[in-house]
């Protein structure tokens, strides 16, 4: 007989909102234990040093994970001018000084050339693998692993405060794989001086923003007093960029076993008409539906010559 999991059937996402000097593996942890799910995930690291919004997957929620990483984030950052770190942010040791200390204006006018598909060299302090190896283990290791540049996108950038000489923040909102402390050092040197990253704040993964956040202290007295479905959001929440499809019970039933269905002609007009180019995890997705059983999420399906074929399911029915 085989042995059940341990921990409880917890679908959903949490929308947390990461402290200072969290790791997001250790949110992950911390999330799973207060819920006592058999399965959890974040999409897109936050480092120790940001704060702000971490997606947690929950259960069947971590199937869609690889969706929400190709989503556009929004984050908040305050570039300190003066020096430079061999991490781009403050924890790092100072590798460079300089004087320069740019005014608003100059901000403005050199961060409005960084708008748009850009080439970006990630970070040495980097998660980005080099023949098998982290980039940040080779540099904690006292190597220094030269990083290809990457096309990057950066949707749009405004400077929403200058409060001295010495610092200016920064509103952006970016694609998949963008890195903010390698905008804070090329946007430093272009303006001709040193700077790095002192603060930073994530505001928006995808559909999840602040005002949907919650801290862990929050989080944990709402599971202490038996509220914690409060905090939890559907797991098709990660999805709202792609079109549903309504089905029936015995639809829903024929996809949960993994066969397809047959659209009737106006389901696949509608569906073909709502197509748009999208890739998850390198493969071209621009023919997804999410087949919903009223408002509950069933099978993530590509749809093709009239026919619903489910790609990813959902198992969250009772009898599953």
């Amino acid at each position: 007989m085989a042995r059940r999991k341990k921990g409880q059937d917890v679908h959903g996402w949490i929308v947390l909102d990461k402290s200072l000097n969290l790791t997001s593996t250790d949110a992950v942890t911390r999330v799973r234990r207060l819920f006592d799910a058999r399965k959890a995930g974040h999409a897109g690291t936050l480092d120790p040093l940001a704060t702000g919004i971490l997606p947690i997957a929950l259960g069947e929620a971590t199937k869609t994970v690889a969706w929400l990483m190709e989503a556009d984030k929004s984050y908040r950052f305050t570039i300190a001018w003066g020096s430079s770190t061999e991490t781009q942010d403050r924890e790092g040791k100072v590798t460079a000084t300089s004087d320069v200390r740019p005014t608003r204006a100059a901000v403005e006018a050199a961060l409005a050339g960084f708008i748009g598909e850009i080439q970006q060299v990630p970070p040495v302090y980097s998660a980005i693998k080099v023949d098998g190896e982290r980039a940040y283990d080779l540099a904690r290791d006292g190597q220094t692993p030269e990083l290809q540049a990457r096309t990057v996108v950066l949707f749009e950038a405004a400077v929403v405060d200058a409060p001295d000489a010495d610092h200016v923040t920064i509103a952006c909102r970016s694609g998949k794989g963008f890195y903010v402390r390698a905008l804070a050092r090329d946007l430093a040197r272009m303006l001709g001086t040193e700077g790095h990253v002192s603060d930073l704040r994530r505001t928006a993964v995808g559909p999840f923003r602040e005002d949907a956040a919650i801290g862990l202290e929050k989080l944990a007295e709402l599971c202490s007093t038996g509220a914690a479905s409060e905090a939890l959001m559907p797991v098709e929440t990660a999805l709202d960029d792609i079109p549903a499809l309504a089905v029936t019970q015995d639809e829903a039933s024929r996809l949960r076993q993994g066969r397809g269905i047959v659209l009737l002609p106006h389901q696949a007009e509608d569906l073909r008409a709502k197509r748009r180019t999208r890739t998850v995890s390198g493969e071209d997705m621009s023919r997804a539906a999410l087949a919903m059983l009223g408002d509950q999420a069933v099978a993530i399906g590509d749809v093709r010559a009239g026919r619903f074929d489910p790609v990813r399911v959902f198992q969250l029915t009772p009898e599953a």
